[in-house]
């Protein structure tokens, strides 16, 4: 009888493991995309600026899309554009506490007689010899665009001007600055320096996410050191209140350059125009290409790092789930009046076998417009899922035996809700330094 009721005892695990894996609970599917509604056509969109420059960008702060551009990738001479990197350098040693605002920076023969004002250079007016703080040779150098300021802070924090574009050259390949190479911190025309459209905008975005405190510097009017009171040279702070930064440069080699930011409605654009007629071109070119970016795109942000975007079946686990979001925010920039044409679907493995751990990826999620990739971002564990007790991973086993879940299944993502633009705070800008 043994035999036989082995052989019993067998079938009815077997048709209970059936039963069970049929019944057993599937993830809750994920709500589709709402229906468009009958709505008036959406317009044509109008043809992008075409500046009087010889290359220029226009980029979406929250996504790094680039909306339009021309000859971006070109190396041109930089000018001035070359002291965001040098402010950028500043601010991280700042933040590593390798630096303070308060140090007294001594400014040595190189930085007075290479930017100071026996120079055809901007200036700070900096006296040779003499011990200035950091904080004042920072906003000098932004807002005044000194070139002996950025000497003084490049050898306060290399040592030399030689080792501190070390240093710049380091951070632009850590920001993917693929057409740069620097010479010098101030950007005074020199051999085998240069940079491109692309390459600065994608230093703003960094220099602005990064370093929000010390970019808010940059839309300060107007400073005053030593006596003299002088103005930011980029006009549109003036002239367009959404314009909080960058930077404006120009030599004979460089022609005009501007770099561009500004912050309308919660979304940020960073427009640079380099090699421009006069300054007028490039301030009027950086003003078209951020009027017609705003009127023409629209950014979304679609999904909120750490939200629950599914929760699978999970096999061998300790919990019969496991949560999958995504790391980082994600956003993107369309035309405007596409929004419901946006789909995004979830590519998760159908079997998922316990442990995983916390930012572990485990599918994607893809965003898609009309048919065409738009975003893609890994979907990872929320947090950690280890593996189950004994008898949960010996049950479960015996399950998987009729579970043929191989390969990859793709469902809708849950309903994009967020409407509305991405919310990109405004810098706040640092008190000014006392005046001298």
């Amino acid at each position: 009888m043994r035999p036989v009721r082995s052989l019993l005892l067998a079938s009815l695990v077997a048709v209970t493991g059936a039963l069970f894996a049929q019944t057993a609970p599937l993830p809750p599917k994920p709500a589709l995309p709402p229906r468009p509604v009958a709505s008036v056509p959406v317009a044509p969109m109008a043809p992008a600026p075409q500046p009087n420059a010889q290359a220029w960008v226009l980029m979406d702060y929250a996504t790094g899309q680039i909306l339009t551009e021309h000859n971006m990738d070109a190396r041109r001479a930089p000018a001035s554009l070359t002291k965001i990197m040098t402010e950028y350098v500043v601010d991280a040693e700042l933040a590593a506490g390798k630096i303070h605002m308060g140090d007294k920076v001594y400014i040595s023969d190189h930085a007075w007689k290479a930017g100071g004002a026996g120079t055809d250079g901007s200036t700070s007016f900096l006296q040779l010899h003499s011990y200035v703080p950091l904080k004042d040779l920072l906003y000098g150098m932004i807002i005044q665009s000194g070139n002996d300021a950025a000497i003084a802070l490049a050898e306060h924090v290399a040592g030399s001007e030689a080792a501190f574009a070390q240093l710049m050259n380091t951070y632009a390949r850590r920001l993917g600055m693929a057409n740069t190479h620097f010479v010098n911190a101030s950007g005074y025309p020199a051999d085998d320096h240069y940079s491109s459209a692309h390459d600065i905008a994608l230093l703003s975005r960094a220099l602005i996410k990064n370093f929000p405190a010390e970019y808010a510097i940059s839309k300060i009017k107007s400073f005053e050191w030593n006596g003299i009171m002088q103005h930011n040279r980029n006009t549109l702070l003036w002239s367009d209140p959404s314009v909080d930064g960058i930077k404006t440069g120009s030599t004979k080699e460089a022609g005009y350059c501007l770099a561009a930011s500004a912050l309308r409605n919660g979304m940020r654009l960073i427009a640079v125009t380099m090699g421009g007629a006069d300054m007028n071109a490039a301030t009027g070119g950086d003003q078209a290409l951020l009027n017609w970016g705003f009127n023409s795109y629209r950014t979304h942000a679609l999904y909120g790092a750490g939200q629950t975007l599914a929760a699978p079946r999970l096999w061998k686990g300790a919990a019969d789930t496991i949560a999958l979001g995504v790391q980082d925010d994600v956003a993107v920039t369309i035309p405007r009046g596409q929004y419901d044409q946006l789909k995004a679907t979830l590519e998760i493995p159908q079997t998922l076998i316990a442990p995983f751990k916390r930012g572990q990826q485990v599918g994607t999620l893809q965003v898609t417009l009309d048919g065409k990739p738009l975003a893609s971002a890994p979907l990872v564990a929320l947090k950690d899922a280890p593996e189950g007790g004994f008898f949960k991973r010996l049950w479960d086993a015996i399950l998987l035996w009729f579970h043929h879940g191989k390969g990859t299944t793709t469902t809708p993502a849950p309903t994009v809700t967020a409407q509305s633009p991405t919310p990109v705070a405004a810098p706040a800008a640092h008190p000014p330094a006392a005046s001298r």
